[in-house]
């Protein structure tokens, strides 16, 4: 009896096999979510408009230039490598600068991150809870976990 209990533990406890590729993410969250999720400033989970809005001007105030009003496209992406993990994550600088002058204002960034807030608020009550900032997918068609079948 004991043999047998060893041994259904050596069995579940196994590594798997080597080569065995990580299963793709089907749930994941785009760095302007991410961004959302870390303006939750009463820590309740939850953001909304206004705590958006203010993250949003404490974040650009860290942008090198951004006391003069504006920044560019430069400063910018050092901006979104420091807050949204990547300096070619979106929004990129162009969908940003609406009025095309290769600068981008606060009022700017602000605009781009209120059109977020209303796509992700799926339940439009003005309040961004954790599952409204994530995205979920289904493996591709024909891979089942990143694995193929052999033909």
């Amino acid at each position: 009896m004991l043999l047998t209990f060893a041994l259904l533990q050596a069995i579940t406890a196994a590594p798997p096999p080597a080569g065995t590729p990580q299963p793709p993410a089907t749930i994941f969250a785009e760095p302007a979510a991410m961004f959302i999720a870390a303006c939750d400033a009463n820590g309740d989970g939850r953001v909304t408009q206004a705590e958006l809005t203010a993250g949003v001007a404490r974040s650009y105030a860290t942008a090198e230039g951004a006391a003069t009003g504006s920044i560019g496209y430069i400063a910018y992406a050092d901006w979104e490598q420091a807050w949204l993990g990547d300096r070619n994550a979106l929004p990129s600088p162009f969908e940003v600068d609406r009025d095309g002058d290769n600068r981008i204002t606060l009022a700017e960034l602000q605009t781009r991150f209120a059109q977020f807030f209303a796509r992700f608020d799926r339940d439009k009550d003005g309040v961004l809870t954790r599952a409204e900032l994530i995205t979920i997918r289904g493996a591709p068609v024909g891979d089942r976990y990143g694995i193929r079948k052999k033909k």
